[in-house]
């Protein structure tokens, strides 16, 4: 137990902004391929409270800037990890035509046209599929409610990512200061993070009484698929910037299967 809780630990420390015990930084290398099991658990703090902040925004400034404190929030508590990683894969594919190309684009630290068109497009639709989830499609949507449907987004876009890495090579690994966090580790991991992240879904399925729930994994794992599939055509496998852009993109996909899934049902 004590070194699944480092692992734990460790897990939040490299993947958010919260505060961890200090004893995670010892053996931190070592400890942090098998802490991407506990990778979906990180999703919950988020998306719990993210759900937190707009809540209680909603209530008091009404959804629209819910909605954007909201989107501060996650961003703030994980340091803009994941839009980084998504903004610079925005770049490197868009300007690179060559896997050398596209990997020392990426590696750049600058930001480029690519990177800021595509962050800007990524919250704009973010913000609107979450404003139409809360104003149209879950309308009524109580605290309960609105809690589960954060963490599942937060927790399952996470988990697309985690996929990723068990179906793909790491490029550039030799060169990583943090490849051990992008490691596949053992199969018990993929495992793990697989029960960590059916369980809010289950949660919220049962509470809504809709099993139909269960279709928003149909989407994100085939876009994860078509993901990963697409970094494999052009670089051989992914690097850490391309687990953040599947992070995102799924979280984005998340939202806008909510919609669907209950537009048709």
């Amino acid at each position: 137990m004590n070194r699944e809780l480092r692992l734990f630990f460790t897990a939040l420390s490299f993947y958010s902004r919260l505060p961890a015990p200090a004893f995670v930084h010892e053996n931190n290398a070592q400890n942090l391929p098998d802490s991407i099991r506990y990778l979906p658990v990180v999703g919950w703090i988020s998306g719990l409270i993210t759900a937190g902040v707009f809540i209680g925004a909603a209530w008091l400034f009404g959804e629209s800037i819910a909605v954007l404190l909201a989107m501060v929030t996650s961003i703030l508590l994980t340091g803009a990890f994941h839009e980084d990683g998504f903004a610079d894969v925005c770049d490197g594919f868009g300007g690179g035509w060559a896997k050398e190309k596209i990997l020392l684009i990426m590696k750049d630290s600058r930001l480029g046209t690519y990177g800021v068109v595509g962050l800007i497009l990524l919250m704009g639709i973010k913000f609107a599929a979450i404003l139409q989830l809360f104003t149209e499609t879950f309308i009524y949507a109580n605290v309960i409610t609105t809690i589960g449907l954060f963490v599942v987004a937060h927790s399952l876009s996470r988990f697309a990512a985690i996929t990723v890495v068990f179906n793909h090579s790491y490029v550039r690994i030799e060169e990583s200061k943090a490849s051990g966090a992008v490691e596949k580790g053992k199969p018990v991991n993929l495992i793990l993070a697989g029960i960590f992240t059916l369980l809010p879904l289950i949660a919220l399925a049962i509470y809504l009484a809709q099993p139909l729930l269960f279709l928003i994994i149909v989407p994100v794992l085939l876009f994860s698929l078509y993901l990963g599939a697409y970094f494999k055509k052009w670089i051989g496998g992914y690097t850490g910037d391309c687990l953040g852009a599947v992070q995102q993109l799924t979280e984005v996909t998340i939202y806008l299967s909510y919609i669907l899934i209950w537009k048709f049902i």
